[in-house]
């Protein structure tokens, strides 16, 4: 069987793929990209050792898997010039909102598993839910889990639909993280605080948070409780918040982000 892997598009999260491949041994010649732009082009050969396509051509038949890294708007246009040489290849997508009977019907394939990572998968931190479409056999799916395990973690959910959650959730999820550390950092930096300090301060916080959490067996309400002395600093911080109506807010703008994925998906799907 072949392995070559196919990838049209060669943004930020193909490459996170695409390294991980190449690091873990993959020959540069088995790994396709077909790539409009010029400069990304040249970083994926300057790279990886790549020798990207401008454009899909019946190199793309040797494909035993084709993952799709474009945005949802452009997948259309995308799809017609690779669709002839990939029908029977196993379809990856990593494009938020457009669904499988959308990318089966363009690729004219049956085998499709769609796929929602995170940025932190560029450094080998990311989690990526994927759902599987009816035809998806075990050995497809252990060739996804082989193909993501270099960006981070993988899950995998039963019902299509709750991709569109996975996305708002943990697919747009790091930009919440971010707004939370740079009003954190803006308000370290009014009280005097150097904005360096602030930064480190702010990020090793939430980082070690995290990792706190990962590993306790208590859920966050408890581990929050666990810091929230009655009458301390931090319980006048979370009672701020919780006047200020933030965690309404943040439900609000994951429910919003759920919302635009579906959108996505009925804007971006139609053949």
């Amino acid at each position: 069987m072949s392995s070559c892997i196919a990838f049209i598009g060669g943004g930020n999260m193909a490459s996170a793929i695409i390294g991980g491949l190449r690091r873990a041994g993959h020959a540069a010649g088995d790994l396709l990209v077909v790539e409009p732009f010029e400069a990304q082009r040249e970083r994926l050969a300057s790279d990886f050792g790549l020798r990207p396509l401008a454009e899909a051509d019946e190199s793309l038949t040797r494909a035993r898997a084709v993952v799709w890294a474009v945005k949802p708007q452009l997948f259309q246009e995308a799809a017609a010039p690779v669709a002839p040489h990939v029908g029977g290849a196993l379809q990856l997508s990593v494009m938020a909102g457009l669904r499988s009977d959308a990318i089966a019907r363009a690729t004219g394939a049956t085998r499709v598993v769609r796929g929602m990572p995170n940025t932190p998968a560029l450094i080998g931190q990311g989690i990526t839910g994927l759902h599987a479409s009816a035809a998806v056999t075990a050995e497809d799916r252990a060739l996804v889990a082989q193909l993501l395990e270099p960006t981070g973690r993988t899950v995998w959910v039963d019902a299509e639909a709750e991709l569109d959650t996975v996305t708002a959730l943990s697919g747009s999820g790091p930009a919440y993280f971010f707004f939370l550390v740079e009003h954190m950092v803006a308000a370290a930096c009014a009280l005097g605080l150097d904005e360096a300090k602030a930064r480190e301060l702010a990020l090793a916080t939430c980082g070690g948070a995290a990792a706190l959490a990962l590993q306790s067996q208590d859920s966050p309400t408890v581990l929050r409780e666990k810091v929230t002395s009655k009458g301390g600093t931090t319980h006048a911080a979370i009672s701020s918040l919780q006047a200020d109506g933030v965690g309404d807010a943040i439900e609000r703008a994951v429910k919003a982000a759920h919302r635009r994925a579906g959108e996505l998906g009925d804007e971006f799907g139609r053949a």
